[in-house]
């Protein structure tokens, strides 16, 4: 007779695509046969050349764009129609327009991260519960802005603080996984290093799984636990950043002919230079 302890169902992914695909009706063909299982609590970035697909994979983890064929699951649910209004609420945006309400709020945009989980009536009129505005005081705390900013309009802060309010709206539901599609692309250098840092540190902090996309190499070596690169819609390369070397770099960015082989895009950084000429 068996007496062994019987074994705990292995805990599915965060977050999973299977041979994803993603044509459009002119031909265009976004993503071709990825295949990607993304842990619990794990910060991976994409990087890739622009229309490589990376914004194509992240609208799909929240179903805002079906894949042709294949299919994506989050937390072991597949991504349905009859599924949107359960995942939905699991996830969190980041944006790389922010995509606040520049006349509202510091507050009022906040507190907008919470409108999935609230009733259409209540969300309408605005009326966030108690808990939840005690809440956004705590998140606003909790990315470096003033308890006076809670009140100043979105339009009068800057682009690094008004990402800060994005990554706060983000976090109002404590959801297991977050979206952040180009979230420094409208940043300095200096504030697109204190942002992701925050993101991340935010992330650790609640065990949230991060999906980012990035177009800079050297953000993604710096704040990554795994980078998958994308082109053409292919996944070229999926591993831990100390393995993205710079022949890894040429499979993303090389374009054959339509450059000299061998010859990559203009670097944006020394650290990124550095990282080409290893």
């Amino acid at each position: 007779m068996n007496t062994s302890e019987p074994h705990e169902t292995a805990r599915p992914p965060m977050l999973r695509f299977d041979s994803v695909d993603m044509r459009y009706a002119d031909g265009t063909v976004a993503l071709e046969g990825v295949s990607l299982s993304i842990p619990h609590g794990e910060f991976c970035v994409v990087v890739g050349a622009s229309g490589a697909g990376k914004s194509t994979l992240l609208r799909m983890a929240n179903g805002l764009v079906r894949p042709t064929s294949g299919t994506v699951q989050v937390g072991g649910v597949a991504i349905e129609a009859r599924s949107l209004a359960q995942i939905r609420p699991r996830i969190g945006m980041i944006h790389q327009q922010f995509n606040l309400v520049l006349r509202s709020t510091v507050a009022v945009n906040v507190l907008s991260g919470t409108l999935p989980a609230l009733p259409g009536w209540r969300a309408m009129l605005g009326l966030f519960p108690q808990s939840a505005r005690r809440k956004a005081c705590e998140l606003v705390d909790a990315v470096g802005l003033q308890e006076h900013h809670l009140s100043r309009r979105a339009s009068e802060l800057s682009g690094g603080q008004q990402q800060r309010v994005g990554i706060a709206r983000a976090f109002m539901l404590d959801p297991p996984l977050v979206l952040a599609d180009e979230p420094v692309a409208s940043l300095d250098p200096q504030a697109s290093v204190e942002v992701l840092a925050l993101l991340r540190r935010q992330a650790r902090e609640r065990g949230t799984t991060v999906l980012c996309s990035l177009h800079q190499v050297d953000l993604a070596r710096a704040f990554a636990d795994r980078i998958v690169a994308l082109r053409d819609g292919a996944v070229v390369f999926d591993g831990p950043p100390a393995a993205f070397d710079a022949s890894a770099s040429r499979a993303i960015y090389d374009r054959g002919a339509m450059r000299p082989v061998g010859a990559l895009p203009e670097p944006h950084s020394q650290s990124e230079l550095a990282l080409r000429t290893a």
